[in-house]
């Protein structure tokens, strides 16, 4: 007796509108989508109870025949694409032709659409995949689509929704992410006869960002810099350092306008933002990719979510490139308000010892910073202060940053504190063999030590608060970073070589990848097939099993590309080699030793953030004083 049989039309629609219809913003989803391929300039969504009750979708497009109104209902119908050829070009965001009569098989279903300049439309109803009638509509010019009662004939369906305000905030979502990878298109949302949110057409795509989440993020946003590469052309926004969430909610990514998810472009964004967020922290990204269509498949699952590309590894770098520039553009938000000029610091004593310095490199086998015993300053014969002048004597560089305007302001004199001002500024005088340095324009000014840890500096914006150890520990990360780059990474070898057996996949990963593991400061030689020989091991890396090491090795570097392969692995160990050898919160450095570290800090590509993500400069600006102290609201 037979036992396969061919399934109705009816339960066979239902099955397929499981993988394309999974719940209210999905149909919001491909409804929008055929109104942006219709040409519309504007588009009005209204739900009720979260889009389970009634999801209407009217848009202003060139609307369609009564021919063409019929056909769209068949499965497998579409104006998008004539042949297979043409799967390998697609620049429009459907193409399946499956997205109308999975949805009215499994609702109350109302089509109205009418062409411009047409004298009458065509209004279309289909209940759970049947089609019951068809006549003239009078509607606008465009497409009005209704859907009821979504899952109404899937009881077992309807009861895997989710409560109603779930649903609402789902659907929510989704038309935030077609209004951003659409920015000159109008979007109204009314939800239960309530204003959403309305949108007009933007004039670019930070005015869209600005209505949709506000001023405040919009301008916590760094333009990424006009950037193309082997055929990939990236723009958009991503957030400073320090602008982050916990989940990827708003790590959105755009390609070719369509709002897209792939393991290659969350690597390029982790690359992109290594040593600049803090673990388990994710950034705020609109990122905007336009490429080739043929170079990517959008055809791998009917949702048309997930892609996947022909060379994963050009994206994961492009996209990495282009975030670490804009990054490291952010340099000027902090150089603009630190320029090089004239800075009034003490003069130091002949001889005496400061507890912070330049570093031309990493010392080896020493630590990475010394802290030097200071002399008593007592028995250091400072010169007399002249009483008149407003500054005290200049010293030469390095220690020129900026001009003071005023005297410093100083913590009252403290006898049991031994870097108080009578102690520190006692008896200064005028230089009389050399003439007072020109006038430069204020930048900042110094104003004391908080805790033994923040400096303060006022600049034109308001306050400027500086963690001294996340500053020095950036400043030495990326000496120790320079080094590598430029003289590879010191290799210990191992006084028993270890043997290492790799699965398949991942011995072809290390045959390929050789020479970077070599470069990286891991020494590998082929010893059979599928086994290797382990003879040296990076200095930094210790551990008392050498094989399970280099597995976690291979494991972290299969996710990166083989040109930062050697530095990630690098970095996460100077991060932890530079944070025991860091001034620390009880430090107390004076004066010149502070100017001299903001120096290097701001010299640095990331100057704003420690190897961990956390921030190293902060800026209070003196409208938010004005609020705390409410003077203004």
């Amino acid at each position: 007796m037979s036992r396969i049989r061919l399934l109705s039309e009816e339960v066979a629609s239902q099955v397929a509108a499981g993988e394309v219809v999974e719940r209210p913003a999905a149909v919001i989803k491909e409804l929008v989508e055929n109104s942006i391929d219709a040409q519309s300039t504007r588009i009005e969504v209204l739900t009720r109870r979260g889009g389970i009750s009634l999801i209407r979708v009217t848009d202003n497009g060139i609307g369609m025949d009564r021919n063409d109104a019929l056909l769209c209902l068949e499965r497998h119908a579409t104006s998008k694409i004539r042949s297979g050829a043409d799967l390998a070009s697609i620049h429009t965001l459907g193409f399946r032709g499956e997205a109308l009569p999975s949805i009215a098989s499994v609702s109350r279903f109302r089509l109205s659409t009418r062409e411009h300049g047409a004298v009458a439309g065509t209004e279309v109803l289909v209940n759970g995949g049947k089609l019951e009638t068809v006549r003239d509509g009078g509607d606008a010019p465009g497409t009005q689509i209704e859907v009821r009662s979504l899952f109404y004939n899937l009881p077992a369906r309807k009861k895997f929704l989710r409560t109603e305000a779930t649903e609402a905030s789902h659907v929510e979502h989704q038309l935030h992410l077609l209004a951003i990878g659409h920015p000159q298109i109008s979007f109204v949302h009314l939800q239960d006869e309530r204003v959403a949110f309305q949108l007009p057409a933007a004039a670019s795509l930070r005015d869209r960002i600005r209505d949709l989440s506000g001023a405040e993020l919009a301008n916590e946003l760094l333009p990424i810099p006009e950037f193309e590469t082997e055929g990939i052309r990236i723009s958009g926004f991503v957030g400073r350092v320090g602008l982050s969430r916990s989940t990827r909610q708003q790590q959105l990514c755009f390609l070719n306008g369509r709002a897209v998810e792939n393991i290659s472009l969350s690597q390029g964004l982790r690359e992109g933002y290594h040593t600049a967020l803090m673990k388990g922290q994710y950034p705020v990204t609109y990122l905007f990719i336009q490429m080739d269509p043929a170079a990517v498949d959008v055809n791998v699952h009917p949702a048309k979510r997930e892609v996947r590309f022909r060379a994963p590894s050009e994206i994961r770098d492009a996209v990495a490139t282009a975030v670490r520039a804009a990054l490291e553009g952010d340099r000027a938000r902090w150089s603009s308000t630190f320029q090089p000029g004239q800075f009034p610091p003490r003069p130091l004593a002949h001889g005496s010892a400061t507890a912070y310095a330049p570093s031309p490199g990493l010392p080896e086998p020493h630590p990475l910073l010394q802290l030097p015993e200071t002399p008593n300053r007592d028995s250091i014969a400072a010169p007399a202060r002249n009483p008149t002048s407003p500054f005290r004597e200049p010293v030469p560089a390095p220690y020129l940053v900026t001009q003071r305007t005023q005297p410093p302001i100083y913590a009252p004199p403290d006898a049991t504190h031994p870097h108080t001002v009578e102690a520190d500024h006692a008896d200064y005088r005028e230089p009389e063999t050399e003439p007072a340095p020109a006038p430069v324009p204020e930048t900042f000014r110094f104003m004391g030590v908080l805790g033994k840890l923040y400096v303060l500096m006022e600049n034109a914006s308001g306050l400027v608060l500086v963690d001294q150890h996340a500053a020095h520990e950036r400043i030495l990360f990326e000496q120790m970073q320079s080094r590598m780059e430029a003289q590879g990474v010191p290799c210990q070898r191992l006084l028993i070589p270890q043997t290492l057996q790799l699965a398949p996949r991942d011995a072809d990963w290390v045959e390929r990848n050789l020479e970077t593991l070599e470069r990286a400061g891991i020494s590998l030689e082929p010893f059979g097939a599928g086994t290797f020989k382990l003879d040296a091991l990076p200095t930094f890396l210790k551990s008392e099993d050498p094989v399970q090491l280099l597995h976690d090795i291979i494991d972290e570097l299969r996710e990166t590309n083989s040109q930062g392969a050697r530095l990630r692995m690098g970095q996460d160990m100077i991060a932890k080699t530079v944070c025991r050898h860091a001034v620390k919160a009880n430090d107390t450095l004076r004066e010149p030793e502070l100017v001299q570290l903001v120096k290097d800090l701001l010299a640095c590509e990331l100057p704003y953030c420690c190897p961990h993500g956390r921030p190293t400069m902060i800026q209070i600006s003196y409208l938010e004083l004005e609020k705390k102290f409410g003077r203004k609201v």
